[in-house]
């Protein structure tokens, strides 16, 4: 299929897109890497009057580490590919390092960004989970309106479903930086490597606490908190999170398969992170 019909905006900056933004709200869709929006178009699941293209915004193309709020800020236009071949990623967030490469393939990761899949919002999607169990920052601007800035847990709302209201854009992410003494794990099972997630989990591990977070299950992102458990105590946590998560069966697998996979993997990833 092909889209529907729709008008083109290039913004130049970001003034630029907000404005286009403020004008056409909710019949406005917003084009960065297009790797998500585009299928969607195609399918004719979204039919907007305009898009917006901020992949040429220079102004939105930015990837620096704050070091005095000791977060790594990447810019709404800035792609996976840009940050993921930083060579200083592994020491400034590592958790982030061992995500992308689950992520899709290199092509599309050349293309993709980093802000569109936190905007898009796939329970399934590796990114909205790293930012979540990091405790990362979304920061929306508009042009009616004051930037403001919202906690992953209280940006993403749901399946496909964000805090974001239709005059506003995503113009940055910010990944917290590495912790002292933190260790970090990723780890995500799907049917092919490159397809989305039937099950992901992430984990920072401290000597006195562990944060778990798994996608792929709930419709979006969930972190569960717990001291540094071991052992039997351990399995029974992460046991209690499969359950609590709400799995259901769908056309790939079981909700109980789906249990089982938080279970394996939940173990694994802290393991990993020891």
């Amino acid at each position: 299929m092909k889209p529907a019909p729709f008008d083109y905006v290039r913004a130049m900056n970001t003034q630029h897109a907000l404005d286009a933004l403020a004008e056409t709200g909710e019949d406005a869709r917003v084009l960065a890497g297009g790797q998500s929006l585009m299928a969607v178009l195609n399918m004719r699941l979204a039919q907007p009057r305009c898009l917006i293209d901020i992949s040429r915004t220079e102004d939105l193309n930015v990837v620096r580490v704050d070091r005095d709020a000791q977060r790594l800020t990447v810019g709404a236009a800035a792609t996976q590919g840009s940050v993921e071949w930083r060579a200083t990623l592994r020491d400034e967030v590592p958790l982030l390092a061992l995500a992308f490469p689950h992520i899709s393939h290199f092509q599309i990761r050349n293309r993709g960004t980093v802000c569109g899949s936190i905007a898009h919002a796939d329970p399934s999607a590796e990114l909205p989970l790293v930012l979540s169990v990091l405790g990362g920052e979304v920061v929306l601007a508009s042009a009616k309106r004051s930037r403001r800035t919202l906690a992953a847990r209280d940006f993403f709302q749901g399946m496909l479903m964000t805090a974001r209201e239709p005059d506003e854009l995503v113009v940055a992410a910010r990944f917290p930086l590495k912790q002292a003494g933190a260790r970090y794990g990723f780890t995500e099972f799907s049917a092919r490597h490159g397809d989305f997630a039937l099950v992901s989990c992430a984990a920072v591990v401290t000597d006195d606490a562990i944060a778990l977070a798994v996608g792929g299950v709930a419709d979006r992102p969930v972190v569960a908190h717990w001291p540094h458990l071991t052992g039997d105590a351990l399995r029974d946590a992460i046991n209690d999170l499969s359950w609590q998560l709400g799995a259901q069966d769908d056309a790939q697998v079981s909700a109980g398969y789906r249990r089982h996979l938080v279970r394996q993997l939940g173990w694994r990833v802290i393991e990993e992170a020891q």
